[in-house]
Formats: structure tokens, sequence, C-alpha cells
């Protein structure tokens, strides 16, 4: 019985500590975000239309958990920033797709590039095998993660 027990123990852990990661993450990402010209909320938008292409502002809004309202003035400021475009559907006018700008692009590639370096100096001190052997831990919990979605 003290398996079952020392598992749960460990598993409470493992929980305690990816919140806390999660936390530090969180803190650091915002950190980095004040050296670029978006919000946290413009840069989880510019990273879903970077990662999944082009999509309606409704589909976006729901990715984002926010309101449609709120989703619009977030595309409407991104706009005027030219970091992304509106482009009506030619079959569909109701239709509009967000389409990410070469601008939006860059800033996006230039936040993942100072999160990475940011990671980077963190794993200075841990050795490759180390390294690896988290890479590959994280890497299978997201697995079985994404399954149960």
């Amino acid at each position: 019985m003290a398996d079952v027990n020392q598992l749960q123990e460990t598993i409470n852990d493992m929980e305690f500590i990816l919140r806390k990661m999660s936390v530090i993450i969180k803190q650091k990402g915002r950190e980095i975000l004040q050296n670029f010209p978006i919000t946290p909320p413009q840069f989880v938008a510019l990273q879903w239309l970077n990662e999944e292409g082009d999509m309606t502002i409704g589909d976006l809004s729901n990715k984002m958990y926010l309101a449609f309202s709120t989703t619009t003035d977030l595309i409407d400021r991104m706009e005027s920033n030219q970091l992304l475009e509106r482009i009506r559907d030619n079959k569909d006018r109701r239709v509009v797709q967000i389409h990410l700008l070469d601008k939006g692009k860059k800033i996006i590639d230039d936040v993942i590039e100072a999160r990475r370096n940011y990671l980077s100096s963190i794993l200075t001190d841990i050795n490759d095998e180390q390294i690896t052997a988290i890479h590959d831990s994280i890497n299978s919990l997201f697995e079985a993660m994404k399954q149960d979605l």
C-alpha cells in the first residue's frame, strides 16, 4: 500500500511543480513582452494565427476564451498596428478571415526566440542527458494530455 501512497504523493508534487512552473513561465513571458510592442492578449492571438493560419474572429475568440466583442477590439488594435488584416471571403462576403501580416509574424518570431533564450539560460547548469530526459518526459506528458482533450 505504501507504493500507492508514494505514487499519489509524487503525482501531487508533480501537479504542484507544474502549476508553479506555469506561473513562472507566465511571469517571465510578460517580462519578455515588455520589450515588444504588443500586449499579452495580442501575443496569444498572434501566436494562434501563426500556428493555425487564417481564421475568423469567432474561431479566434473561442480559442482565446474571450467574448466576441473583446476579440474584435483586440483585432482592431492589431490591425491598426499592421500586425494583421481582415480579408473578406470572395464566396461569402459575410465571412471575414483574420490574416497574420509579416510585421506580426516577425514580432512572434522575435518573442519566441527571446523565450527560447530564457529557457536556454535556465538550462545552462543541466547536462545534455538530463535535458534530453526532461524533454522526453515533458513530451510524453503533453502527448498523454492531448489524448484527453
